[in-house]
Formats: structure tokens, sequence, C-alpha cells
């Protein structure tokens, strides 16, 4: 998506945040921080358009794209900042922190996700809210299908990238865990 997104907008580079805590899934309990940076640098570290940053991780406690927003501005207030984001978050927008101030500090750039057209899901307090739909190739893997694939015991091979697998593996994220273990 990332990808597509570049080359269609005419990006010079996407940064992609790890959150350190997304208020939206707050009843999730996500895999390690430490763990969730390394699977987005090693899924994005073939191409040098793509970099990761640590600002919402190294801020701590809940994770607002407003917040970030406000300091990517102030570190680099001459960059045109934009905010790629799928319908489906489209669809909560009005849900996010100050989502007025999220949209002027970036230019929205919205992907259809699950054959979703973003003109359909505008909260209605937001439709005079400014964005640009950008088509991308579809891939419809979530990253909870990848968690339920894992913990089901099946193969997500082909479904992420490869050093993402064997991060995934070698340190034993999204199994199931057993009722019958010690401490639970």
């Amino acid at each position: 998506m990332a990808q597509d997104v570049s080359e269609a907008v005419g990006l010079d580079g996407v940064q992609f945040e790890v959150a350190a805590r997304s208020p939206l899934k707050l009843d999730q309990e996500p895999a390690d921080a430490d763990a969730r940076y390394a699977m987005v640098e090693a899924a994005v570290a073939s191409d040098v358009r793509f970099r990761v940053g640590r600002s919402e991780l190294d801020r701590g406690g809940t994770s607002y794209t407003v917040d970030t927003l406000r300091a990517l501005r102030a570190s680099a207030p001459t960059v045109e900042w934009f905010l790629i984001i799928g319908t489906d978050q489209l669809a909560q927008f009005d849900e996010w922190r100050e989502p007025e101030e999220v949209a002027r500090l970036a230019s929205l750039l919205v992907v259809r996700r699950g054959g979703v057209d973003g003109g359909a899901v505008v909260p209605s307090r937001l439709k005079g809210l400014s964005w640009r739909s950008v088509e991308v190739t579809r891939v419809d893997v979530s990253s909870g299908q990848v968690r339920d694939r894992v913990r089901a015991g099946r193969s997500i091979r082909y479904l992420v990238p490869e050093p993402v697998r064997g991060i995934i593996e070698e340190r034993g994220l999204y199994r199931a865990v057993r009722s019958d273990a010690p401490g639970r």
C-alpha cells in the first residue's frame, strides 16, 4: 500500500510510526513494542523510501496521531506531511483525538479497504473534511488474520515478508496461551 501511495502521489518517502498503544485498540494486548518495531523495520528494510520512526514508542502511553504530527511538524516545519489511512480508519475518524487538527497538520490520503469507497464512510460531522482517495493494489491480508493464523498453528508464509515471519516465529509472537500454563 505504501509503495502504491508513494508512487501515485510522488512522495519523497514514507515514515512508519509504531504506536506505543492505540487508543482505538485499548481492549487488545499488542505484541511487545520492540518486537513490533523490529517487524516494521524488517518489512520495509529493502526500500530506501521507507523509514521507521520511534517517536510514539519513545513518548510512551497512548499514541495519538495529532501529537505525533505536531512533533513531526515542529522538527521539520518546511516538510509537507501526508497521513495515509484506510477507509476503515476514515469511518472512525471522528473518534480520533482532534480529527480536524490532524487534517490541518497533514493532508489525508485515503486508500480503499474492504472494497469500501471513502466517500461512503466519512463521519457526518466531518463531511467537509478534505482528503484525497488513492487507488492501491488490493491485498486482503489483515494483521488480525495473521495473528489468528499463528494462534491456530497455521502458516503465514507468503502473507508477510519472510523477515517478519522469522521475527514472529523466533520470538513466539501471537501464539495461543494455554489455560493450564503455570501462573495463569
